[in-house]
């Protein structure tokens, strides 16, 4: 057998080539002319044929904490205190926020049938959207109701009525209703001021700073900003990248340096694609997360570190 030295050269492509295989996929990004992989700790929301369950994943790909949900859960924040802020349905139904010892540590109960979206304001109050009727409803950590903005919709099963709901700057609420594939801003009286429809199985939308509004467009498989007269400022979808089988865009992160962290829910197509990546503005793609022993597919997921 003929040895030989590895180059320093050949050594780094044989440790990329070990990465790529491990469970978190990374591609590389050129970093003051040296190879460097990306790599992130995240945490995800489990759903459909595998367990409903929260999961962190570390940034070499172990799975190191998993909470299992009291009922129907998909859509999470993770607190600066590293509390975790999650909406569920069935029985229990409401919002339960919990720490990493698995403890309750503030519970809202609601009379609903189901609540899928939740976040936490700056004053600590919490927005959740409610199901049946269709409404966002702000509580105070105490468990008072303080403000109901009714929400428009014509699906009359709550199931599919609203997912993720954002309070704005100006104190309209933003949210997505994924029966209709349409994303709404409605103002404190419930009147709707701004909508984009035609986004099939909408999960989730962003307003950002310039106006624009970035939404995940579900089952066509894209993600995109549009102006608030409707022009479509950016958009990545399965045809930028067609080797991560894009499924059902489910959620959206928006990094501090720009780039965004996209779910890919794999519903009817577990085992293949990725489950997240990231994407740069000028659509590269610069980490992927794909383990299909860990979990069968994803809802939301989102990076910690950032």
């Amino acid at each position: 057998m003929h040895n030989s030295t590895l180059s320093p050269a050949s050594m780094k492509m044989f440790i990329l080539l070990a990465g790529l295989a491990s469970f978190c996929v990374a591609d590389i990004t050129a970093v003051g002319g040296e190879a460097s992989p990306v790599k992130h700790r995240i945490m995800f929301a489990e759903y459909g044929n595998g367990p409903n369950r929260l999961v962190e994943v570390s940034a070499d790909g172990r799975l190191v904490w998993e909470h299992k949900f009291p009922s129907i859960a998909v859509i999470f924040n993770v607190l600066p205190d590293g509390h975790i802020l999650y909406a569920c349905g069935g029985k229990p139904t409401g919002v339960q926020e919990i720490n990493r010892q698995h403890e309750v540590v503030w519970n809202y109960e609601s009379k609903c049938p189901q609540v899928l979206g939740c976040s936490r304001l700056p004053n600590g109050n919490t927005l959740l959207g409610e199901q049946g009727p269709c409404r966002a409803v702000e509580v105070n950590p105490k468990g008072d109701v303080v403000r109901i903005t009714k929400l428009t919709t014509s699906v009359e099963g709550y199931h599919l009525q609203v997912r993720n709901v954002h309070q704005l700057a100006n104190g309209n609420i933003l949210a997505a209703h994924e029966g209709e594939g349409a994303i709404r801003e409605v103002n404190p009286e419930g009147r709707v001021v701004w909508e984009h429809a035609n986004v099939e199985n909408t999960g989730d939308a962003l307003r950002l700073e310039n106006g624009n509004t970035l939404i995940s467009c579900g089952t066509q498989k894209r993600v995109i900003e549009v102006t608030p007269d409707h022009k479509v400022a950016w958009e990545f979808g399965a045809k930028d990248a067609p080797e991560l089988n894009l499924t059902w865009i489910s959620s959206i992160q928006r990094l501090k340096n720009g780039n965004l962290i996209v779910g890919n829910f794999l519903r009817g197509q577990e085992g293949n694609g990725v489950h997240a990546f990231e994407v740069t503005r000028d659509k590269r793609v610069v980490w992927t997360f794909a383990d299909h022993q860990m979990l069968k597919s994803l809802t939301t997921v989102r990076v910690l570190e950032d």
